[in-house]
């Protein structure tokens, strides 16, 4: 059976209360950022709520990953909701009471809010009985370029915890608050990241003839690897190579012997990546070989593309109808990626969107002015419980 929005029943309003609850959690969780890997408090923190709740759960898994589940009725259909817990290495610049206190540490991507929306979730479904199944929490660790969902999957994730969809949110700004994006297929971009070092022959600055200059090559091989995605890439792909760092060099008199360029690549289709990779290297060669320097380029591919399964992207729109949140499904994609891919890798589902209202400057993801919209948490935890009843009567 297909649900329909009249097959099933909502979960129970998500009262003030509760709201202010995960509000002050949310803002806890904000004020004590943690790095991917070193996410141990945070876990901690989600144990803690999870027993106040009532709700078993196993920790340890993947690194500082946690999964709670709860069991309603006969049904067999199992369900997997996903929240991420990392900060990232930015200091921020907000001036909120409830700013971090880690220095060069902040939740600049909205995980905390997720953390805080699924734990709603659970709250939500622990307090329903117009359900039937299994649902899984997932609390993940290390999204931001470290491999949690991978590290998750490994240590056994769907062999422990037998889900047959997964389900998961990404706060978004610029998209007005509470709405929810549901795309057709493609959200969010695979890559990886580029390391490209450039060796040459240092010397004084007034003797450039000496020397083998790859300051001067690393200008060059900037310009020219635009040409890739420019001119290799077919006009109707979709691609992104961004060189964001350049190191080399430590007096304005000399002539560095060694420069290191680092950066990223993005695309939609795994047919690009081909091109761009090719083209990375036969350009990488060409400047060696005009220079007369080393040029060593070194690419660590990351996650895959966020793709929507279509009876899981249908589910997405169902639950957020019943969560009473507008819909949008005309976005294009993102070139941003998300490691909540690893898992549809692996099991059908889907990712939707959550406006988080009005881009301010400096407030955009991983801007150091960002915060998450506190008012949104009753969409978030109300959809990811509406999804998973959703698809549970689906089955």
């Amino acid at each position: 059976m297909v649900a329909t929005a009249d097959t099933i029943r909502k979960s129970p309003a998500l009262t003030s209360d509760l709201h202010k609850k995960l509000t002050e959690w949310r803002r806890h969780l904000h004020a004590h950022p943690e790095l991917s890997l070193q996410e141990k408090a945070t876990a901690a923190f989600v144990q803690e709520k999870l027993t106040e709740l009532g709700i078993p759960f196993k920790a340890g898994i993947g690194g500082h990953g946690v999964v709670a589940t709860l069991r309603r009725g006969s049904a067999e259909g199992r369900v997997g909701l996903r929240a991420d817990m990392d900060a990232l290495p930015i200091t921020e610049d907000t001036g909120l009471a409830y700013a971090s206190t880690t220095p060069g540490v902040m939740h600049a991507c909205g995980h905390d809010g997720h953390t805080a929306s699924l734990l709603g979730a659970a709250a939500l479904l622990a307090a329903d009985t117009n359900w039937s199944g299994t649902v899984d929490f997932i609390f993940q660790p290390a999204e931001e370029g470290f491999g949690g969902s991978r590290a998750m999957v490994a240590a056994g994730l769907f062999e422990r915890f037998p889900m047959d969809r997964v389900f998961g949110f990404h706060n978004w700004p610029g998209l007005e608050a509470g709405t929810v994006a549901v795309h057709d297929g493609v959200v969010m971009a695979s890559g990886g990241r580029i390391t490209i070092t450039i060796e040459g022959h240092a010397g004084h600055a007034g003797m450039p003839h000496l020397t083998r200059d790859p300051v001067m090559a690393a200008g060059h091989l900037i310009v020219a690897l635009q040409t890739i995605v420019s001119r290799s890439v077919d006009p109707l792909d979709t691609a992104v190579l961004s060189l964001c760092t350049i190191d080399g060099g430590t007096a304005p008199n000399q002539i560095a012997g060694r420069v290191t360029i680092r950066g990223t690549l993005r695309y939609h289709r795994d047919g690009v990546k081909d091109t761009i990779l090719d083209g990375i290297e036969r350009t990488c060669a060409g400047i060696a070989t005009s220079f007369g320097v080393k040029v060593t380029p070194e690419i660590v591919m990351g996650v895959g593309v966020v793709i929507n399964t279509p009876a899981e992207a249908d589910l997405a729109r169902i639950a957020a109808d019943k969560a009473q949140a507008p819909v949008r499904r005309d976005l294009a994609p993102s070139m941003a990626g998300e490691d909540f891919a690893f898992y549809l890798q692996k099991r059908p589902g889907a990712f939707v969107w959550i406006g988080n209202g009005p881009l301010r400057d400096g407030a955009e993801l991983h801007g150091p002015r960002y915060d998450f919209n506190d008012a949104i948490l009753p969409v978030a935890s109300t959809w990811m419980a509406e999804v998973a009843k959703t698809a549970l009567a689906s089955n």
